[in-house]
């Protein structure tokens, strides 16, 4: 890329940061995203928990570039145009657009989430709710990846009062090595989170979880930690996308049929050679940003590369998992457990907000 361009970053995520910031040493760029703080997801069962949030303003993360941070949301893509429609009404012009609008948390279908049910994201609302119950109750976690057994783990050690349930479709954390996933095990039942597995969830009522079969899980409040969906703004807007919803890019992150157009983070299926198609989560997400930004940013063009290494888990404040993986993602047998594996976690989770610049 050569001269300066104005180039739209959305979304204010791992991967939509890092690229802006670094973008931003060169170009003039605009970051739309109507969050004052950085959201740093893989934190949000602490937040949940009531523990001290570390979310840092995005005036802080972007200062010294040249940013304009507007805080609004993506309504509509004119590709052809190359404009945006804010909900403010405004749109916003483009020479390069980066995509990063993530991923949220997926209802999956199921009748009553909206209604009855508190999505992961809405980790302030967990917490105010817990605080607020006239005396503890029975809440279950549903979703037994890393974000509900993050989320089981926390919020039983920090209100042991609660019952904890954790309800999964399948084994809690079974994509762990035995050693891993035994560790998990262990440790929830330390903290007395009652596990509820192969339990498939069709419906949250007020009163807890209607299951396949006609039974019930009890609860006063449901937390919904189910798997993640793309935004689907990228459909609507005509890129290129998968049946999952996620934009197809090429190996330097642009969209295959608007090459003007990257997309990068949750919101993209990106297939590195030697390692296969890239899960969402923060671990690819940030590198995705970091990459593109550089690119931006006048680096010598070179094909997206990524190789996995762990998979970290916090399992409350004193106990966690580092599992060891292959570059493809597929688990080694050895894993990294208790205090150790706590801190390292919390070293690398501190690490991301200090690589978003």
């Amino acid at each position: 890329m050569t001269g300066q361009q104005h180039i739209v970053v959305i979304g204010a995520g791992y991967a939509g940061l890092s690229a802006a910031t670094r973008a931003g040493r060169r170009h003039r760029v605009t970051l739309i995203a109507p969050e004052e703080r950085f959201l740093h997801r893989v934190r949000q069962h602490e937040a949940a928990a009531g523990r001290p949030e570390h979310r840092p303003t995005l005036d802080r993360v972007i200062r010294g570039r040249a940013i304009t941070h507007l805080r609004a949301r993506a309504t509509e893509l004119d590709l052809a145009g190359r404009k945006i429609l804010l909900d403010s009404g405004e749109r916003i012009g483009y020479d390069t657009l980066v995509y990063a609008l993530g991923s949220r948390t997926a209802h999956q279908g199921v009748p009553g989430v909206a209604e009855h049910a508190l999505t992961a994201e809405r980790a302030a609302e967990i917490r105010r709710r817990l605080a607020a119950a006239p005396e503890p109750g029975t809440l279950a976690v549903v979703g037994g990846g890393a974000t509900g057994i993050e989320l089981a783990a926390e919020l039983a050690e920090a209100h042991p009062a609660w019952r904890i349930r954790l309800v999964a479709a399948g084994q809690v954390g079974g994509w762990f090595s035995a050693k891993g996933r035994a560790h998990v095990v262990r440790v929830l039942a330390r903290l007395g989170v009652e596990l509820h597995e192969h339990t498939e969830v069709t419906a949250v009522t007020p009163d807890g979880l209607t299951t396949a079969g006609g039974g019930t899980v009890p609860a006063d409040l449901v937390a919904w930690a189910a798997s993640m969906e793309p935004h689907p703004l990228a459909a609507e807007a005509g890129l290129t996308v998968t049946p999952r919803g996620q934009a197809v890019v090429d190996d330097h992150l642009r969209s295959v049929s608007h090459p003007e157009v990257y997309v990068i983070g949750d919101a993209a299926a990106v297939t590195v050679p030697g390692t296969g198609t890239l899960r969402m989560g923060c671990a690819t997400a940030q590198p995705m940003g970091q990459y593109l930004g550089g690119q931006l940013a006048g680096k010598a063009a070179r094909p997206f590369a990524y190789r996995y290494a762990v998979q970290c888990l916090s399992l409350g404040r004193r106990d966690g998992l580092v599992q060891l993986i292959h570059r493809d993602d597929s688990m080694r047998p050895s894993a990294v457990t208790g205090t150790l594996a706590r801190l390292a976690k919390a070293v690398i989770v501190n690490g991301v907000v200090l690589a978003l610049r």
